[in-house]
C-alpha cells in the first residue's frame, strides 16, 4: 500500500522518526553529562592527581608583544601581524606540536561570526607547518553544543584538516583535575587536560563577541572552553573565572579577530545585522593587553571588564597596551 493511501501512515512515520530522535538526544545528552555535567569538583574522599597546565609563552622581546594590523583580507592581515613581531617561526620551532584553541562553542554557520573564523584557523596552521616546521598541529575545544556538530557546521573542522592539522574532539577520558594557585573558583575542577599532554605550543583564536554576561567574549573567555563539569555555575561569578582562565592558561600567543566584530546578541548572535566589520587583528603574547584593545572595537574601555582589572591583579597580563608599544600595521586593500 502507498503512502498517500494509508492514512495512519503520517502517524506511524511521526513515531518512528521520534523514536529515533529520541535516540539521538539520549546518546547527546549522555556525552553532554560525561562532559559537561559531571558532579564538578570531586570530593575530598575520592580527590584524584591534579594536574597543572605548562606555561606555553615565549621570551618576550621589547616592542613585539602586540601587533594591531588592519586589513579586509583575514589571512593576509594575520600574516602582516605575525611577521611584525618576528614571524612563526620566533614562536614555533622545527619539530613542536602545536595546540590551536579556537572558540568553536556553537553549531553555526561562520557568517555569523559566534565561533573563531575557519580560514583564520587553517592559516594559522598553515604557517605552523610551513615556515615553523611543526611536527603535529593539533586543534581542539569543548564545544558548548555538540563537539562534532560544531566543529563540521563551523567549518573549522573541514579548514584546519585540510591544513594538515588534527581535530581532537573532547572525549571523558581527555579530562583530569586541576587547582589554581591561590584561585577562588578554579579549585579541584575538571579541564581538558588531554590535548595539552606532550605539546610545545599554545595559540589561542577567538572573535570579538558582544557578551550579555561579562560585556564582552575575546581571547580570555576562549578558555571557558577548557572547563570540564557543570561550568554554567561559574556564570554567576563570570569576571572571577575569566580571570582565572587567563591565569591558567599561559599561552605562546593570541589571535583575536576583529574583522566582524559581534557588537549585538553575542555570544551567540544570529544574524549578519550583530556585526560591524572593523577589519581588525590583534596578535598578541599578553591576552590581557589583546582584549584591552579589543574591548575598543566593541565601543568599550577596559575599565569597562572587571574581569580585565582581575586578571591584571593575579598577573596574567596588563590592561596597558598603549606600554607594550603595540606594532600597528596595515594590508592594502
Amino acid at each position: 500500500m502507498t503512502e498517500q493511501g494509508n492514512e495512519n501512515f503520517p502517524r506511524r512515520a511521526f513515531l518512528a522518526r521520534a523514536a529515533k530522535a529520541g535516540a539521538c538526544v539520549s546518546g547527546a545528552c549522555a556525552a553532554a553529562y560525561l562532559l559537561y555535567d559531571s558532579k564538578g569538583p570531586v570530593p575530598a574522599s575520592k580527590k584524584q592527581q591534579l594536574v597543572t597546565l605548562p606555561d606555553f609563552s615565549v621570551p618576550a622581546e621589547p616592542g613585539r608583544s602586540m601587533c594591531i594590523a588592519t586589513g579586509p583580507d583575514r589571512k593576509q592581515t594575520f600574516n602582516k601581524a605575525i611577521d611584525s613581531l618576528g614571524g612563526i617561526e620566533r614562536f614555533v620551532k622545527t619539530g613542536d606540536t602545536v595546540l590551536i584553541k579556537p572558540n568553536v562553542a556553537f553549531a553555526t554557520p561562520p557568517m555569523l561570526g559566534a565561533t573563531a573564523n575557519p580560514q583564520l584557523v587553517a592559516q594559522v596552521a598553515r604557517l605552523c607547518y610551513s615556515r615553523g616546521n611543526a611536527k603535529r598541529v593539533i586543534v581542539t575545544d569543548n564545544s558548548i553544543n555538540d563537539p562534532a556538530s560544531c566543529f563540521q557546521l563551523s567549518g573549522i573542522g573541514t579548514a584546519a584538516r585540510q591544513a594538515g592539522a588534527e581535530i581532537l574532539l573532547p572525549k571523558p577520558t581527555l579530562f583530569a583535575h586541576t587547582t589554581l594557585s591561590g584561585g577562588e573558583l578554579i579549585r579541584n575542577w575538571p579541564i581538558l587536560y588531554g590535548p595539552f599532554e606532550k605539546v610545545d605550543k599554545v595559540i589561542g583564536i577567538t572573535p570579538v563577541k558582544d557578551h550579555h554576561r561579562s560585556g564582552a567574549s575575546m581571547t580570555m573567555k576562549n578558555w571557558y572552553g577548557l572547563l570540564g563539569g557543570r561550568r554554567n555555575i561559574f556564570h554567576q561569578n563570570i569576571n572571577t573565572i575569566i580571570a582565572e582562565l587567563a591565569m591558567m592558561v599561559r599561552p605562546t600567543f593570541v589571535v583575536l579577530d576583529g574583522t566582524q566584530v559581534m557588537m549585538t546578541n553575542g555570544p551567540t548572535g544570529g544574524s549578519v545585522s550583530d556585526l560591524r566589520r572593523t577589519n581588525t587583528i590583534i596578535v598578541s603574547t599578553d591576552q590581557v593587553a589583546a582584549d584591552s584593545f579589543g574591548a575598543t572595537l566593541l565601543d568599550l574601555t577596559p575599565s569597562d571588564l572587571p574581569y580585565l582589572r582581575k586578571a591584571q591583579a593575579g598577573g596574567a597580563g596588563t590592561t596597558d597596551y598603549k606600554s607594550l608599544k603595540p606594532v600597528i600595521a596595515e594590508v592594502a586593500g
